[in-house]
């Protein structure tokens, strides 16, 4: 049996601070929400994946570790029972959780085996080379989900981009291998794209789009141009430029992937809805949430579906997109029903989703006249994400002074000055 350790999963535990009997627990919370039953592992069980002598947990063990992950099983280290590391990776037609292993591979950094020097004869990059880069992807996408908006995770995805693109130029490949190095780089490019705009900084944003834009055409991946355009879309409603936002979706939408796969055309209409929340249309508003809430319905989970679509769209997001929409009408109500439906599905690993989704609740009870609850709500918020996370810390410095002007002199107004002190004094 081979039992080499699973380094990749050891190496997340690591990072996110899990000890082997608390993943145990977290899992066996997430098979009970899945399920209807407690999970039966325990540490033994974890350290058992560890070592290597389990390499392909049980399906619901798999699907409850993507819950509290946030990535596939095969981003984890886990390999598909009756195929070795080394096997290439199925076709799409086989089983989704084997089809997904095309999109990580190991740990192994791709850049060190390109970059190696003194070689005498040329290069041979494969497909392996692109599932190196893949899992490092998965890792971005991680990391984007707990901190978000962070300059340092855009550099390391835009460096990560540079690696993909300088794999070209390292030895020969065919040219479906070239066309996965192009999609890889734009997928890197994209996420850096995203870091900026969560942060803020939408000059630099637009940077990263325009070369996302060209390395996704050069690719031919869809998916890819998909994620790209519907991201700018974002950043045009976060500017306050909703027709260039719809422009912007737009071409995510028209895409013959959003024909394709009803999860894609659902993420798109969803992303439609809070933009005519922004243009102040609420008959777009309602209609497009209904379609995408429909097309969502139609959906086949099986599906393959890149990494990053399965690490963050799910109903919770179509409920936070639908909050945004609903409280930048005033409807205020409605966005609070959304907000709490939104944080009651949302999965563990969307740290800085709850963070938002939390403020934006705060927003719609201070809104209604609620000034105690909207500051015990606001008081959830981590004290990283209220510092950290510049699209929070704007938020909630909207709300303390809409909430200085709601309810002037209160002890409420007294408990949130002392709140968001120890903030500043953590940070």
């Amino acid at each position: 049996m081979d039992t080499t350790r699973n380094t990749v999963l050891e190496a997340w535990m690591t990072e996110h601070g899990y000890s082997s009997n608390n993943l145990a627990e977290a899992v066996n919370r997430a098979i009970e929400r899945l399920t209807g039953r407690p999970g039966g592992l325990d540490g033994s069980s974890v350290r058992a994946w560890k070592a290597g002598r389990v390499t392909w947990p049980k399906s619901a063990a798999r699907k409850a570790l993507a819950d509290v992950t946030g990535l596939p099983a095969v981003a984890l280290g886990f390999v598909p029972r009756g195929r070795p590391s080394s096997t290439p990776a199925p076709s799409q037609q086989e089983d989704p959780d084997m089809k997904r292993r095309t999109l990580v591979g190991s740990i192994a950094a791709a850049a060190a085996a390109a970059a190696a020097p003194g070689t005498t004869s040329p290069r041979r990059i494969g497909m392996s080379d692109v599932n190196r880069l893949n899992k490092r992807f998965a890792e971005i996408i991680a990391s984007d989900h707990r901190h978000g908006g962070q300059l340092d995770i855009e550099q390391r995805a835009a460096a990560l981009a540079d690696e993909a693109l300088n794999l070209q130029n390292a030895g020969s490949a065919t040219q479906r291998v070239r066309s996965n190095l192009y999609a890889s780089a734009a997928a890197f490019r994209s996420s850096a794209m995203w870091a900026a705009i969560d942060g803020r900084r939408y000059d630099v944003a637009k940077a990263h789009m325009r070369e996302a834009q060209a390395l996704a055409e050069m690719s031919g991946d869809h998916a890819i141009k998909f994620r790209i355009w519907s991201h700018a879309g974002t950043m045009y409603r976060h500017m306050g430029r909703p027709a260039d936002a719809f422009a912007a979706n737009d071409v995510a939408r028209n895409l013959h992937l959003t024909r394709r796969d009803p999860l894609f055309a659902s993420l798109g209409l969803a992303r439609q809805g809070a933009i005519h929340g922004a243009a102040q249309d609420r008959t777009g508003t309602r209609r497009a949430f209904e379609q995408a809430q429909d097309a969502m319905l139609r959906a086949d989970p099986a599906d393959y579906r890149p990494v990053w679509m399965l690490a963050f769209y799910d109903q919770a997001e179509l409920h936070s997109l639908a909050l945004s929409a609903h409280l930048a009408l005033g409807d205020h109500s409605t966005a609070e029903y959304h907000a709490h439906r939104c944080l009651s599905a949302l999965r563990p690993h969307m740290i800085r989703s709850r963070a938002i989704t939390t403020t934006r609740l705060a927003h719609a009870q201070l809104a209604q006249g609620a000034p105690d609850a909207a500051t015990a709500t606001a008081i959830k918020v981590p004290a990283e994400a209220a510092t950290q996370h510049a699209r929070v810390t704007r938020m909630l410095q909207e709300f303390g002074a809409a909430l200085r002007a709601t309810a002037p002199g209160t002890s409420t107004v007294q408990t949130w000055t002392e709140h968001t002190a120890t903030w500043r004094m953590a940070a």
